[in-house]
């Protein structure tokens, strides 16, 4: 959290999975001058409002992801509803790739 000592910062290469690369995407899409939803500052505050319990357990992109949603709910340009049914419809295909892929 900002302001805190968090130690040496490990600087590991690796391969970017599908979603890391589409939350970049998503955020340098929300915060270009064109679209100007969000600004990089604000994305910052919300990572910071998700508190220490969900900091720590939440990876990088994880944080991103979180703090975007927060604030596109903050700002009205999601609703509640809308993200709900839109993570049930995620769930629901990853679940089906998954048993496809038991089955296979």
């Amino acid at each position: 959290m900002g302001g805190l000592d968090a130690g040496p910062v490990q600087r590991i290469e690796h391969e970017y999975a599908p979603w890391e690369k589409r939350t970049d995407a998503i955020l340098r899409l929300l915060s270009s001058p064109k679209r100007a939803v969000l600004q990089i500052d604000e994305l910052r505050r919300a990572i910071e409002d998700l508190g220490p319990g969900a900091y720590d357990e939440l990876n990088y992109y994880e944080r991103w992801i979180a703090a975007i949603s927060n604030l596109l709910l903050e700002k009205g340009v999601i609703t509640v509803d809308e993200l709900g049914r839109k993570m049930a419809e995620v769930t629901a295909r990853h679940e089906a790739e998954r048993a496809r892929g038991r089955a296979g």
